[in-house]
């Protein structure tokens, strides 16, 4: 792509690297069939070719971007997609990431716009907060039919949410490995995670202690950042960044850390990008090397499956940043595959769910359109659960779907000698709770 920006234009490190991302496009338009928006609403502007164009003309221009820009890359999912479709290799992650900053910073919002970003960021990224939120939808998730569909989304939302009771943990803290130590991890304690299903770090923990690897969750680190860079807000993602990799220093000792991991392909997909969103910082850097997606990390284990686990089909949902950005495709399939259990993928591939970060709280009506077309696709397949690796895409097929929904570590957990998952009950599943 052709570009033009000015020299004082270029002098900005965020436009500089844009531009050298915009020059790879070569406007083939192959990404956009793997696009779910322009699935949806077969609009040029609503694929990543027609973003890329809004994205050089805001970038090229000084004043407050154009409404129909920020219309436009608003609806971008950032699920990245387009990116193993593309030939030439564009970084459109990038892309969209140094956009939504510039729309951050330049664009006149509404006020009530501006306030219930705003407010998402605020509360979201805490998880004692972001509970209370979910308690507070559940109460008057009866006022949801009467309100416009943007306020209506978080009442629906909280609705769909599993019920974590009065935690948000596990607590921060050590937990030692069963007999001789293999390996030490370090995880977060997250956020909208930690608050709508702490049953899922908890998981990971006694399956990583029982073969032999101590977890460390760690304290002062809430939100990774990746909420608010999903809103373009770059310098309190950096201050989240910057808050994480100090709390994880802090805790890594003499020891160390063999990894510091993520059951939330979003903030995996985030942390490893520390070193671009922290340029020059080599702290940031070292712990970006070390972040890994939790199957990524299991895979690389000896796992020991226990006997008795009913025989199961497992409707798969491969998250879209893991698979889209981290390269994390095979493992998980392989993971299940091992335990027993049939995986079966829709046949819509990996069209994102809708849920993409707060995705299903700005852009309901399109979030909402591709959480039935997901659950419908699976449903097809007949699936006793529905296997995901995400908070986001599990709260999406939550009540969308027929079948229960258990997040990946859930499953490997309960096959390798942990309880049943939470959310499983009836059939196949009281069976085993008897063996």
């Amino acid at each position: 792509m052709k570009t033009g920006f000015t020299r004082e234009r270029l002098s900005q490190p965020r436009v500089a690297a844009a531009n050298e991302i915009l020059r790879a496009c070569v406007h083939c338009g192959f990404c956009a069939p793997a696009c779910p928006t322009y699935f949806l609403t077969g609009d040029e502007r609503d694929s990543p070719r027609g973003r890329i164009w809004l994205i050089r003309d805001l970038l090229e221009s000084d004043g407050a971007p154009s409404d129909e820009a920020v219309f436009h890359l608003d609806r971008c999912l950032e699920c990245a997609a387009c990116m193993p479709a593309c030939p030439s290799g564009v970084n459109y992650a990038g892309l969209i990431g140094a956009a939504r900053e510039e729309i951050f910073e330049r664009a006149e919002r509404p006020i009530w716009v501006r306030w219930s970003r705003g407010l998402l960021a605020r509360v979201l990224t805490d998880a004692h907060r972001a509970r209370r939120m979910i308690a507070l939808g559940r109460l008057f998730g009866w006022a949801a039919p009467l309100l416009p569909a943007k306020l209506a989304a978080p009442l629906r939302l909280a609705a769909r949410a599993p019920r974590p009771g009065n935690r948000v943990g596990p607590a921060p803290g050590t937990y030692p490995a069963q007999g001789a130590r293999k390996g030490r991890v370090a995880l977060l304690a997250g956020c909208v995670q930690a608050a709508m299903a702490p049953g899922i770090n908890a998981a990971l923990i006694r399956l990583l202690n029982r073969h032999g690897i101590e977890a460390v969750v760690v304290n002062d680190a809430q939100c990774c950042g990746a909420l608010d860079r999903h809103l373009g807000r770059g310098d309190a993602a950096r201050d989240h960044a910057r808050r994480v990799i100090a709390a994880v220093d802090a805790l890594a000792g003499t020891d160390g850390f063999d990894a510091v991991l993520q059951t939330s392909s979003g903030c995996g997909t985030t942390m490893k990008d520390y070193g671009t969103l922290l340029p020059g910082d080599a702290a940031a850097a070292r712990l970006a090397a070390l972040v890994r997606d939790s199957a990524e990390y299991l895979a690389g284990l000896d796992l020991g499956w226990r006997a008795g686990m009913p025989s199961l089909v497992a409707g798969w949902i491969a998250p879209c940043s893991s698979a889209n950005v981290q390269g994390v495709r095979d493992q998980p399939r392989a993971l299940l595959a091992a335990a027993g259990i049939t995986v079966a993928e829709p046949a819509d591939g990996g069209r994102c769910c809708g849920s993409a970060g707060i995705y299903n709280l700005t852009e309901p009506a399109l979030a909402a359109a591709l959480g039935t077309e997901k659950a419908r696709a699976l449903a097809a397949l007949g699936p006793d659960v529905i296997a995901a690796g995400n908070i986001g895409c599990m709260v999406q097929m939550a009540g969308r779907s027929a079948a229960p929904v258990a997040h990946l570590v859930e499953l490997l957990d309960w096959a390798t000698g942990g309880p049943v998952p939470a959310g499983l009950a009836g059939g196949v599943f009281d069976r085993a709770r008897q063996d």
